[in-house]
C-alpha cells in the first residue's frame, strides 16, 4: 500500500490532477461487467476510497457483488495500476468529511442531479443551480464513502525495449507476497 500511495502521489504532481481518476469496473446482477471512472479520493493502509450516491448503478452493482477492481493509469509517467478487491460502503463521518471536501459547485450539482437517471433537459437543474443559497449543501443520505480492499495489485512499469517491469503483489495472511511478472 505504500508502494501505491507513492505511485499515486507521484502521479498527483505529474499529472496536477486530484482526486485521481482511475477506471472502476463492477458486474451487474445479469453478470455483464460495466465500467466508469472515479475520483480516488485517498489510499490508507488497508483500502483505496472513492466517493458515490448509493442509488447509481455502481452502487448498486457493488452492493450485490462487491467484486471489483480499479485501474489507474498514467501515460506521462508510463505506468498502470491494476487493483482488485472488495468494496463495502464506509463509515458515515467519512461520508461527511469526503462529501465536505468537495467544492461547492460539485456538492451542489451532486444534491440536485440524479446521476445517470433519465432527464427531459438539463436547463431545470441549470435553474435550480442559479439559486443555489436555497439548496441544502449538507451530505445528503444516500452519499457514502466506499472502500476498496485490495486483494491483489499489480504495478506496470513501460521500458523503452518493451521488456516493462511488472509486478504483482497478492494479500499473504497479514502481509503481502510479490512476483515479478513477465512482459
Amino acid at each position: 500500500m505504500a508502494a501505491l500511495r507513492a505511485w499515486i502521489d507521484e502521479a498527483r504532481v505529474a499529472t496536477a490532477r486530484a482526486p485521481v481518476p482511475a477506471v472502476l469496473s463492477t458486474v451487474g446482477a445479469d453478470g455483464a461487467p460495466s465500467a466508469r471512472t472515479i475520483g480516488l479520493k485517498g489510499v490508507d493502509d488497508d483500502s483505496l476510497v472513492f466517493t458515490t450516491a448509493t442509488w447509481t448503478r455502481k452502487a448498486r452493482e457493488i452492493a450485490e457483488n462487491p467484486r471489483v477492481s480499479l485501474l489507474m493509469h498514467w501515460p506521462e509517467l508510463g505506468r498502470q495500476v491494476h487493483v482488485a478487491g472488495s468494496a463495502e460502503f464506509g463509515p458515515r463521518e467519512l461520508s461527511e468529511r469526503l462529501f465536505g471536501e468537495r467544492p461547492l459547485a460539485h456538492r451542489l450539482q451532486t444534491i440536485v442531479s440524479r446521476q445517470g437517471e433519465p432527464l427531459e433537459s438539463v436547463e431545470a437543474l441549470r435553474e435550480k443551480l442559479a439559486t443555489p443559497e436555497t439548496i441544502d449543501a449538507a451530505c445528503p443520505p444516500d452519499w457514502s464513502a466506499v472502500l476498496v480492499r485490495p486483494h491483489a495489485i499489480e504495478f506496470w512499469s513501460e521500458a523503452p525495449d518493451r521488456l516493462h517491469d511488472r509486478f504483482l503483489w497478492r494479500r499473504d495472511g497479514d502481509g503481502w507476497a510479490v512476483t515479478r511478472l513477465s512482459p
